[in-house]
């Protein structure tokens, strides 16, 4: 069965950093690429990150380029999304995601697993 279980969300002061961890069980997905999306009470599940398959490649919504940095360690199965100078406006459920397909990076449906999600609360 596969399992993708995010961790370190929580509840930290405008400015201030969180690093998500996502760890996937049940099968290697170090051949695909893997993302974070989120989504903040009362919007549409938006996209944030995505890394490609061995880390060449990262893409990034305009609204977190520059703060948040993508990365992944295959041996663990693990992504990573390390935020910094957070804002309030980021705060959200974030999910990890893994892409099977060969579809845009940026669109949600074509994401095959996800996670359950962890809260990211920031406050001004």
């Amino acid at each position: 069965q596969v399992q993708l279980v995010e961790s370190g969300g929580g509840l930290v002061q405008a400015g201030g950093s969180l690093r998500l961890s996502c760890a996937a069980s049940g099968r290697t997905f170090s051949g695909y690429t893997m993302a974070w999306f989120r989504q903040a009470p009362g919007k549409e599940r938006e996209f944030v990150a995505a890394i490609n398959w061995n880390g060449g490649k990262t893409y990034y919504a305009d609204s977190v380029k520059g703060r948040f940095t993508i990365s992944r360690d295959n041996a663990k199965n693990t992504v990573y999304l390390q935020m910094n100078s957070l804002k309030p406006e980021d705060t959200a459920v974030y999910y990890c995601a893994v892409k099977i397909s060969s579809g845009s990076f940026y669109d949600k449906s074509e994401y095959h697993y996800w996670g359950q999600g962890t809260q990211v609360t920031v406050s001004s």
